[in-house]
């Protein structure tokens, strides 16, 4: 009876500290503009509906703006093609709204101040710190892109959203 409760005891205590690390994990971004310069931070937090995205920048445009989580680890200025695609890896199409979608990596539009400046928190409901095959710990890694105009939440591949004009690696 006692090696009972024991193996209890232990079984509890190991699916505690399993559901602590989940919920616990946490990544980073530092966004840079075309030229290289360091315009702001994203903080990414693993929740129960997602990867929540506290997301600090400046020197873009004012308007709306498209962001994705993008398939690979890179951020080489000034157009940022070396992040490749968004991060997709079940096959969908693009966007929310799109019958065929989303991309794992489709997140929210953010809105830029008329000073150039967002704070904002957003939730990518597609994606995961942990892991899985929409991982962004996956292996290449992944980047936050920032794109030039809104994201229509529905035409493949990228929802009309324009050229990319800031990105961050995404770290642990």
């Amino acid at each position: 009876m006692a090696l009972r409760l024991w193996l209890v005891v232990m079984a509890l205590c190991c699916a505690s500290a399993a559901f602590g690390q989940m919920g616990s994990l946490t990544a980073h971004a530092d966004i840079v503009g075309a030229q290289g310069q360091k315009i702001g931070t994203a903080v990414l937090s693993q929740t129960d509906s997602g990867v929540e995205i506290k997301l600090d920048v400046a020197q873009l445009p004012p308007g709306t703006h498209g962001i994705h989580v993008h398939s690979v680890g890179a951020c080489e200025g000034p157009d940022f093609k070396s992040a490749g695609a968004h991060l997709n890896p079940y096959g969908k199409k693009h966007g929310a709204e799109n019958p065929e979608g989303p991309h794992a990596g489709d997140i929210p539009n953010i809105e830029v101040g008329g000073d150039g400046q967002a704070h904002t928190t957003i939730i990518a409901k597609g994606v995961t710190l942990g892991p899985g095959a929409n991982s962004l710990f996956h292996d290449g890694g992944t980047a936050l892109v920032i794109h030039e105009k809104a994201d229509d939440y529905k035409t493949d591949p990228s929802g009309n959203s324009g050229n990319r004009i800031a990105c961050g690696v995404i770290q642990r």
